[in-house]
């Protein structure tokens, strides 16, 4: 059964009026301290906040933005929460904010989907926002005309290989995947296996794959086997293409995973067959995620600085609200995590 009841009458909305009356200020006064704009003496600051919350007031952003032409919202697009990488550059990119709190992130997630973010970019500019943060340089051409023509600060997040539309800040995954080679023909391995993942939605995943085969080619080298993976990297399908490849007929010293939970999901195989790690097969991820570090044999990898590039990411915005005549780029650098696997 339904029951229906009438809602009570709804008050008028609580106006900038409204509150300067209450708190016996002028309008301009109640505007400036909600905006964090200007000298304000902290008793009337603390005033005007306590009519505010006990009036219930919200700010109409739309009609704030439509008449400075700006706003203090910051938009992020990340392709993915489920995958850890992340979440810790969301971490980063709320750690630059909490010393600003005029301005609030608005997060989208992408699903790794170029026409969705091109959906959700389109939106952001409608509201005028401080800067917009992606994730990569893989837009669509719509996408990077919308974000080009906007005067609004652009970050791409996590790479530095591509020319950026404002600012790029990460690192270069070209250089990471033949910084991989090097280290570990220094450790004397020559048979080298890949597993990984689906490119066509990780672009920089393909990026270390070239560097890596770069290096190993000017040592007269090549990778001996591979597995691929058809979907996105996880701990199962790492785990189910380490037994693909290991089940062919091409021996290899040391696998190379796409990243850390491939790299993961191969250990587990390699443990459920009762073989040694790296006395049978070696093996070497990327990320440097915790579940990796905190195994029995900590995960050979390498670290990549996720935190460092949110915080850098947001902290470029802050420092420099107005986009520059000259595009740039932030590398956050990677390091080489020996562990214990390879």
């Amino acid at each position: 059964m339904t029951i229906r009841q009438r809602l009570p009458e709804r008050k008028s909305k609580v106006t900038v009026k409204d509150v300067a009356r209450a708190a016996k200020v002028s309008e301009s006064t109640v505007s400036r301290i909600l905006r964090d704009k200007g000298p304000i003496a902290d008793d009337t600051r603390d005033k005007v906040m306590e009519v505010v919350r006990a009036m219930g007031y919200v700010p109409n952003r739309i009609a704030g933005s439509l008449a400075s032409l700006n706003s203090n919202l910051v938009g992020v697009i990340v392709p993915s929460l489920s995958n850890i990488v992340f979440p810790e550059v969301l971490q980063g990119i709320h750690a630059g904010l909490e010393a600003n709190d005029h301005m609030q992130a608005v997060i989208s997630i992408s699903d790794y989907d170029p026409d969705k973010e091109e959906a959700m970019i389109r939106g952001l500019l409608s509201w005028k926002p401080a800067a917009v943060l992606t994730s990569g340089f893989e837009h669509t051409e719509a996408t990077r005309r919308m974000l080009e023509f906007s005067d609004v600060r652009v970050v791409e997040m996590m790479d530095i290989d591509s020319e950026p539309i404002d600012i790029a800040v990460g690192m270069s995954h070209c250089a990471a995947g033949k910084e991989t080679a090097r280290h570990l023909l220094a450790r004397g391995y020559r048979r080298f296996g890949y597993v990984g993942h689906n490119w066509d939605k990780d672009y920089r995943a393909r990026l270390r794959h070239l560097g890596f085969t770069q290096v190993l080619a000017e040592a007269g080298l090549s990778i001996a086997a591979k597995a691929v993976a058809p979907g996105a990297s996880s701990v199962g399908a790492g785990r189910a293409m380490t037994a693909q490849l290991l089940g062919g007929t091409t021996p290899v010293e040391v696998i190379v995973y796409s990243n850390d939970d491939m790299a993961v999901g191969g250990v587990f195989h390699l443990m459920g067959a009762g073989l040694s790690i790296p006395g049978h097969v070696a093996v070497f991820g990327f990320n440097g995620l915790d579940i990796g570090k905190e195994m029995p044999q900590p995960l050979s990898t390498i670290r990549s600085n996720r935190f460092l590039i949110g915080k850098k990411s947001i902290d470029a915005v802050l420092e420099d609200p107005q986009r520059p005549d000259q595009r740039a780029r932030i590398d956050t650098g990677f390091e080489i995590f020996t562990g214990a696997t390879a």
